[in-house]
């Protein structure tokens, strides 16, 4: 297997993606403010779809997911847009919890690794 990086949407502070041996591992992905949680959540997976496609793989290759909710309460209407999104019989490992975001109009944060094709 090819062991060199290779980086996907690198900027002065970080990267949206990160290949190394066979893996991805996105930045946290993050909607728009002002946006509802269930719309930031669509906006956070559609970001994750993009970066994965730009490295040649896609959602049945996500190894596992971690969920940064600004508020635990918006749980059950996160989870609607992540039910409708990933693919059944390719769930991830999968962790949500409730933190303090970069900024506070953000709702959601989705942070994914991913196989490689």
């Amino acid at each position: 297997m090819n062991s060199d990086i290779k980086r996907i949407g690198t900027g002065a502070r970080m990267s949206e993606g990160v290949c190394y041996n066979g893996i991805i591992w996105l930045a946290g992905q993050v909607g728009n403010p002002g946006e509802s949680v269930a719309d930031q959540t669509r906006t956070c997976l559609a970001e994750v779809d993009r970066i994965l496609a730009e490295a040649g793989t896609d959602k049945t290759r996500i190894l596992s997911t971690q969920i940064w909710l600004a508020d635990i309460a918006d749980f059950a209407e996160m989870n609607a847009v992540w039910d409708a999104w990933v693919p059944q019989g390719h769930t991830p490992a999968r962790a949500t919890g409730e933190a303090k975001l970069a900024a506070p109009e953000y709702k959601v944060e989705v942070i994914v690794t991913a196989a490689l094709k």
